[in-house]
């Protein structure tokens, strides 16, 4: 059986965590979103790793435990760069890309500068178009960026009490089942003065322009003529289920696949069924997904 090992690389920006499977199956690489780190996508790792190689950097967004340099560029397009150096390192090749929420946005990037490592991508239930900061939870973080380090340590310190985390400003309306895990999402940043003062530093780059910057983004994605999965929750509350649609629609080669029975955080909520979409789609042999 494959398992997964976690191991540390040297980037420009710092040192950074991931987790490979390893193997000799069709590549995969799978982001997470703000204040997550790459735990996010254990569960569909575990039904994908028998037969495709599974690498899931944790990315320097909040809930890393390798605190960056001080001048590293956190801003959206600053840890895109950071991703496409990730996987030049590695010389990851025909890679499926994969991004929820905020990974999704970073996948967009990409997508737009014509990344030639990425061959597919599979975007499930992200920012786009003007959507950032996203809903409540968006709003609430980026408010709490404008605080010090410390006092931002102070705010997250409050996620430790499970009905606060369940509230929609925080993670209630991201999952339906996944608490255990949002609740180890948050530890670093409480007990790290570093990992505080990389998740304001990514808090306040964030709010600077960034939906201008996914608009624009959106507008570019009509030239991207790579195979392209969107897979959004139709309960979405977070991530507009529209939105799904509209980039299905202006992606040449898009198709949308609406999954029943969870939040913004299929990865947490659905892991199987995200798991079977991703598979049949990054495998060129298999039949596709049902819409």
């Amino acid at each position: 059986m494959t398992t997964t090992a976690q191991q540390l690389i040297e980037l420009s920006a710092g040192p950074m965590a991931y987790e490979d499977t390893g193997g000799d199956g069709p590549v995969l690489v799978l982001l997470h979103g703000l204040l997550m780190d790459a735990s996010l996508w254990d569960a569909p790792i575990a039904e994908l790793a028998p037969d495709h190689r599974c690498v899931a950097p944790t990315l320097p967004l909040g809930a890393h435990r390798h605190p960056v340099r001080p001048d590293a560029d956190l801003s959206l397009p600053g840890v895109a760069r950071l991703v496409a150096e990730f996987m030049d390192r590695l010389d990851l090749r025909d890679v499926t890309l994969v991004g929820n929420d905020t990974g999704g946005a970073l996948v967009q990037l990409l997508m737009a500068e014509g990344n030639a490592r990425v061959a597919r991508v599979v975007l499930v239930s992200c920012e786009a178009f003007d959507n950032f900061p996203p809903g409540l939870t968006g709003r609430t973080l980026v408010l709490a960026g404008r605080l010090s380090p410390w006092l931002f340590g102070q705010f997250m310190r409050q996620m430790r009490v499970r009905a606060l985390r369940r509230m929609p400003f925080a993670f209630g309306w991201l999952t339906k089942r996944g608490d255990a895990v949002t609740a180890r999402w948050t530890e670093p940043v409480r007990r790290q003065p570093e990992i505080r003062r990389d998740a304001v530093r990514v808090l306040r780059a964030a709010a600077r322009n960034t939906r201008g910057l996914l608009a624009e983004t959106a507008l570019r994605l009509r030239q991207f003529d790579r195979p392209t999965l969107v897979v959004w929750a139709s309960e979405d509350r977070v991530m507009p289920p529209e939105h799904g649609r509209r980039l299905a629609e202006l992606l040449p080669r898009g198709r949308l696949v609406e999954v029943a029975d969870g939040y913004t955080l299929l990865p947490l909520d659905r892991p199987a069924e995200l798991a079977r979409l991703i598979a049949e789609f990054a495998d060129p042999v298999a039949p596709p997904a049902p819409a």
